[in-house]
C-alpha cells in the first residue's frame, strides 16, 4: 500500500500516477519529494538542492506526468508537440531518466504519451525521425538539443515547443561543470517563458545561481540536507589509507580481491588509465567480472552499463563520467584511484554507493605527501574520511607477492604491445591531470615520486619525459632482464604489420616516420609550456590593445588633445610595422620584439 505521505500532496496525485508509485515500491516518500512536487504542481519555479541518491528523479518525473495528465483531458495532447523537456549531463544518466519514465507510461491511462531520448552517439537523423513521428516527453543531453533546435530547420523544433509546459535541468551544476553554459543560454532563448522550470543539483555555485536568474522566474528555493554535519548519506562510511606510491596498485587489488561485493566503482583519473587496467586487471580478478567505461567511448557505453547493471560479483572501470546521476542500487563500495581533480566531486563520486537508504563504503588511498586532504576535505566538503588502518580488515603487502605481481604486469606487456602502449600512455596522462587538480596546494606534483608511480603501474620503462629527473630514474623498478623494445609485437597481426614497415623505415633514415610532426613545445615540462601560453595570451591582449589604438586614431571628426610629431612619428612606425606583418614581411615573433613584447 502507498504510504500516507503520497495522498497529503496538495494538490492531490491522481490514481495513474499512484497506481505506477505503488506498483514501483515507491513507499516512503523522500524530503526533497515532499517539498518539490507540491510546489511544481502549484505553478512554481524550483531550485532544488539536495544530496546525490535522494530521490531528485521523482521529484520531477511524478508532477511532469500530473500536469501533462491534466493537460491531456481535453483537448488531447497533440502528435507533433513537445510538452515536457528533461535536460540532463550525459547520455547515461539521460537514459536512466527515461527507464523510470517509461515504467510509469506502461500504465494504461498514462500510455497514450511518448517518450524520445535524444543524446549523441546515434545519428542525428535518427532522432529527427523519432521527433517526426511525436514525442511529448523529450530526455536529452544539452550538445544533441541545442544541434536540434537551431541548426536543423526543416524540423523546426522551436514550432514544436510552443506549448512546453515543464523544462528540467537535471544536476545543473554538473551541466555547467562540463561546459554547456553557452549552450544552455542558446536552449532557453527557444522556449516560450509561460512554462514551469526545474533545477535541480546537488551542489550550489555562483554559476548556477546565475543560470537560477536567467532561465526561472521567482523561483522557490529548495535545499534538503541530511541532519548531520556531512554532506553524504547517512549510511554511506567513507574510507581513507595512506599507501606507499610504489604499493598503491597491490594494494587496491587485495582489497578488491577480499571484498567479495556485488557490484563496485572504480574511479581512475582518465580515459587512458581506464583502458590500461581494463587490459590488466582480469589476470589478476579471475573470478569477478571487469567491465569499463569513459567519456571516449561512442556507442559502446550504453551497452557497457547494460551489462554492468545484469551482472553480480563485478566492477566497473570508470572516469568522473560516472560521477553523477548514476543510480545502481547494488553498489556497495565505491574505489578511488586518487582524489578528484575537484574537491565537490568527491561528493558525488561516494554518493554512487548508499542510494535509496541502502548502506555502501567508500576508500580513497592518499600518498604520504597527500595526508593533509583528509581535514581539507572535511572543511571543505564536510565529508568524513576513516582511516581504514583502524579497520580489523588489514592487508599485508610481503616483498615477495610485490616481486610477483609486478612480474606478472611486465609480462602482460612484453606478450602484446598495445598493453605496453596503453600502460605509457595511462601514466602520462595521469601526471598530466595531477598537474590539474584545483586543490594543488596539497596535491603537488613537484613531491610525487614518479618512479615509484610508474613501478605501481608496472611499466617496463620509464616514459620520455621532461618531468621525470635522476632521482626518479633511481626509484623506478623495472624489469630485471635487459629488453629489446622493438621485439615487443602487437597481438593484432595489421598494427604489427604496419609497425615493422615503420621500423624496417626508421632503420634506414633514422627518424619514426610519423602522420603528424611533433611541436618542440610538447618536449617542454607542462608547467613551462603553461606558462608560455599564458604570455602568448598577453602578446595577443597587447596587440588587440594596439590595434584599438590605431584604429582610434583614425576616425574622423573625434576631438582630442593636440599630440606631439614624437608621438605622431611613433604611430607611423607602429602602423608601418603592422602592415609589413599583415603582408608577411616579418614574422609575428619579430613583431613582438620591435613592441618589447616578450619581456
Amino acid at each position: 500500500m502507498v504510504n500516507k505521505d503520497w495522498f497529503r500532496i496538495t494538490p492531490a496525485l491522481s490514481k495513474p500516477v499512484l497506481n505506477c508509485i505503488n506498483a514501483q515500491g515507491f513507499k516512503t516518500m523522500t524530503p526533497i519529494q515532499a517539498a518539490v512536487i507540491p510546489l511544481v504542481l502549484s505553478c512554481k519555479d524550483v531550485a532544488a538542492e539536495a544530496v546525490t541518491g535522494s530521490g531528485k528523479t521523482l521529484a520531477f518525473v511524478v508532477p511532469m506526468l500530473e500536469m501533462l495528465l491534466k493537460k491531456s483531458k481535453e483537448p488531447p495532447l497533440r502528435r507533433d508537440f513537445v510538452y515536457a523537456v528533461i535536460i540532463s549531463p550525459t547520455r547515461e544518466l539521460a537514459t536512466q531518466i527515461s527507464k523510470v519514465i517509461e515504467q510509469f507510461l506502461q500504465e494504461p491511462d498514462l500510455n497514450h504519451m511518448t517518450l524520445a531520448v535524444l543524446v549523441g552517439g546515434r545519428s542525428v537523423d535518427a532522432d529527427m525521425e523519432t521527433l517526426h513521428r511525436g514525442a511529448h516527453i523529450v530526455v536529452c543531453t544539452p550538445g544533441r538539443f541545442s544541434d536540434l533546435l537551431a541548426e536543423r530547420k526543416q524540423l523546426n523544433l522551436p514550432g514544436r515547443l510552443k506549448e512546453l509546459e515543464f523544462l528540467v535541468l537535471d544536476e545543473a551544476d554538473r551541466l555547467l561543470d562540463l561546459g554547456f553554459s553557452a549552450t544552455l543560454t542558446t536552449i532557453l532563448q527557444y522556449l516560450p517563458r509561460q512554462r514551469r522550470t526545474g533545477l535541480f543539483s546537488a551542489t550550489q555555485t555562483k554559476e548556477l545561481q546565475d543560470l537560477v536568474r536567467a532561465g526561472l522566474r521567482n523561483p522557490v528555493v529548495v535545499s534538503v540536507k541530511e541532519k548531520s554535519t556531512i554532506s553524504t548519506p547517512v549510511l554511506l562510511e567513507n574510507y581513507y589509507v595512506i599507501v606507499e606510491p610504489q604499493d598503491k596498485f597491490l594494494f587496491l587489488l587485495n582489497f578488491i580481491r577480499n571484498r567479495r561485493m556485488v557490484k563496485g566503482l572504480f574511479f581512475l583519473p582518465t580515459c587512458a588509465c581506464v583502458d590500461y587496467w581494463a587490459d590488466v586487471l582480469p589476470v589478476f580478478l579471475t573470478d569477478i567480472k571487469v567491465f569499463a567505461i569513459h567519456g571516449k567511448m561512442k556507442q559502446k557505453r550504453t551497452r557497457v552499463l547494460e551489462k554492468f547493471r545484469e551482472a553480480e560479483n563485478t566492477i566497473l572501470l570508470c572516469t568522473d563520467l560516472l560521477a553523477r546521476g548514476l543510480d545502481i542500487p547494488e553498489v556497495e563500495w565505491v574505489v578511488q584511484w586518487e582524489p578528484p581533480s575537484q574537491p565537490a566531486a568527491l561528493v558525488h563520486r561516494v554518493g554512487r554507493a548508499a542510494r535509496g537508504g541502502a548502506a555502501g563504503c567508500s576508500l580513497l588511498p592518499l600518498l604520504p605527501s597527500e595526508d593533509a586532504y583528509v581535514p581539507f576535505i572535511r572543511t571543505n566538503q564536510m565529508v568524513e574520511l576513516k582511516d581504514w588502518r583502524k579497520s580489523k580488515d588489514e592487508i599485508k603487502i610481503s616483498e615477495k607477492l610485490r616481486l610477483k605481481v609486478l612480474k606478472i604486469l611486465h609480462d602482460q606487456q612484453k606478450k602484446d604491445r598495445s598493453i605496453f602502449d596503453k600502460g605509457q600512455r595511462a601514466f602520462v596522462s595521469h601526471m598530466r591531470a595531477y598537474t590539474k587538480h584545483e586543490c594543488n596546494l596539497l596535491l603537488q606534483f613537484k613531491e610525487l615520486p614518479l618512479g615509484h608511480i610508474a613501478t605501481s603501474y608496472g611499466l617496463l620503462k620509464l616514459p620520455l619525459m621532461p618531468e621525470i629527473k635522476q632521482e626518479h630514474k633511481d626509484q623506478f623498478v623495472g624489469p630485471v632482464e635487459e629488453i629489446d623494445f622493438n621485439s615487443i609485437t602487437y597481438k593484432d597481426k595489421q598494427k604489427e604489420a604496419s609497425r615493422l614497415q615503420k621500423l624496417q623505415e626508421y632503420k634506414k633514415t633514422g627518424v619514426w616516420p610519423s602522420k603528424k610532426k611533433k611541436k618542440m613545445a610538447q618536449s617542454q615540462p607542462w608547467e613551462q609550456a603553461k606558462q608560455n601560453k599564458e604570455d602568448k595570451k598577453q602578446r595577443r591582449k597587447k596587440r588587440k590593445e594596439l590595434k584599438q589604438k590605431v584604429g582610434a586614431e583614425g576616425k574622423k571628426g573625434k576631438k582630442r588633445k593636440a599630440i606631439t610629431q614624437e608621438e605622431l612619428d611613433e604611430l607611423a612606425a607602429d602602423v608601418a610595422l603592422m602592415k609589413k606583418l599583415k603582408k608577411g614581411k616579418i614574422t609575428e615573433e619579430q613583431f613582438d620584439q620591435a613592441f618589447e613584447l616578450d619581456k
